[in-house]
């Protein structure tokens, strides 16, 4: 009883910090039966390339923001429920070691961790918790998850019409394939559910078309329309992070390794923190 009462005392003051962090706009964490599994730093793959990120795993929920101040102030606070979330294990790459890919319904994303060890932890303990979340009745997994924009550097032209890009001739992303594409072949809007329920959103031509002709009970989008003129939020309004925001955290030199809370299988009865190397205390 006494262990529960320190456990639960320890796990509501470590939720606080973990909302505190991210300000008067973050979103309240605290909620009957939510646990703090683990935290730590990882680097997401954006449009604009790696950046560093705060990642907060809860029993239930991921939640993730952009640095600030490391350790202490963070902002663009994501929450993601973990029955919204597919992991795939991936090899590495050129530019990025120890990744793996986190799929949700509006956003899929790569991250990478500072070691394979902790990639792993991190894996192991994201499907850990949405194992035992899906066990519960009225929880269920989901099915269709948006796909991963292609980085601005990978392609120097569009990628349906092949005019480079310049100053003037911004790239956009379809939001349906998550091409690099020109404005000229990103014209079109498209209400994509899973991604946003009202939303208008930019696709290409070669989608737009291909979702005009899908059958209406197969189509994943609630209404189709062409060229609009009604103000769309650009690629540039959901970039995350500023310039200076990237370029003062760029470097994993002062990387702190991710903090796992062991628990019980039948209970979240202990909080202990694993070793640094993230082996499991011996029971």
């Amino acid at each position: 009883m006494v262990d529960q009462l320190t456990f639960d005392k320890d796990n509501q003051e470590r939720i606080h910090a973990v909302e505190s962090s991210f300000g008067p706009a973050g979103k309240p964490l605290a909620q009957p039966g939510r646990v703090l599994v683990g935290e730590g730093r990882l680097v997401k793959q954006s449009r604009r390339g790696p950046q560093p990120k705060v990642f907060f795993l809860f029993n239930d929920v991921l939640v993730y923001g952009s640095i600030i101040l490391n350790g202490r102030w963070h902002k663009k606070q994501k929450i993601i429920p973990l029955e919204d979330i597919q992991l795939e294990d991936l090899e590495d790459s050129a530019s990025m070691r120890n990744q793996w890919l986190i799929r949700t319904p509006r956003k899929s994303f790569y991250v990478a961790a500072a070691s394979y060890e902790e990639k792993r932890a991190w894996i192991e303990h994201m499907e850990d918790c949405r194992s035992r979340l899906l066990q519960k009745e009225g929880c269920r997994a989901r099915s269709i998850f948006a796909v991963t924009w292609i980085p601005d550097q990978a392609s120097a032209v569009c990628m349906r019409c092949s005019c480079r890009f310049s100053v003037t001739q911004r790239r956009h992303h379809c939001r349906k394939c998550g091409f690099v594409v020109c404005g000229a072949c990103s014209k079109q809007r498209a209400v994509i559910k899973h991604i946003h329920p009202t939303k208008w959103l930019r696709v290409c031509t070669m989608c737009h078309s291909s979702l005009s002709t899908t059958p209406a009970e197969d189509q994943e989008v609630s209404r189709i329309r062409g060229s609009s003129t009604e103000k769309i939020g650009s690629d540039e309004d959901e970039a995350e992070g500023s310039c200076e925001e990237e370029e003062a955290e760029e470097q994993m030199e002062d990387h702190n390794p991710s903090r796992w809370m062991d628990y019980q299988v039948d209970s979240w009865s202990t909080y202990v923190y694993l070793r640094p190397e993230h082996m499991r205390p011996r029971t």
